[in-house]
């Protein structure tokens, strides 16, 4: 089993910046995908980013390509999302996520795969 706890979350005028983090324990996470999704009120939680367990790989929505930025820190097993230019439109609850399977290499943006899940972190960016 896998725990992750996101953190960084805040309030933030638009134009603005955060970095998200996701501490895992339980189990490293070295050799799994790790991904971010996001749930806005009323509507369903939606991918934001996603990155491959060799950090070689990564995935963006369209609504956040160029703006945010996910790594991830194999000897801290850490992730983290830094999102810059930040919109009213991108606040959210934001999740961090671990896939289920190691070294698997299929859609990184596929919500099915990941079998663990955080608590969430509250952004929100004001106009």
């Amino acid at each position: 089993q896998v725990q992750l706890v996101e953190s960084g979350g805040g309030l933030v005028q638009a134009g603005g910046s955060l970095r998200l983090s996701c501490a895992a324990s339980g189990r490293t996470v070295t050799n799994y995908a790790m991904g971010w999704f996001r749930q806005a009120p009323g509507k369903e939680r939606e991918f934001v980013a996603a990155i491959s367990w060799s950090g070689g790989n990564t995935a963006y929505a369209d609504a956040v390509k160029g703006r945010f930025t996910i790594s991830r820190d194999n000897a801290k097993n850490m992730v983290y999302l830094q999102m810059n230019s930040l919109k009213p439109e991108d606040t959210a609850v934001y999740y961090c996520a671990a896939d289920r399977l190691p070294l698997y290499s299929g859609s990184l943006s596929k919500e099915t795969r990941y079998d663990y899940w955080g608590q969430g972190t509250q952004v929100t960016v004001s106009s």
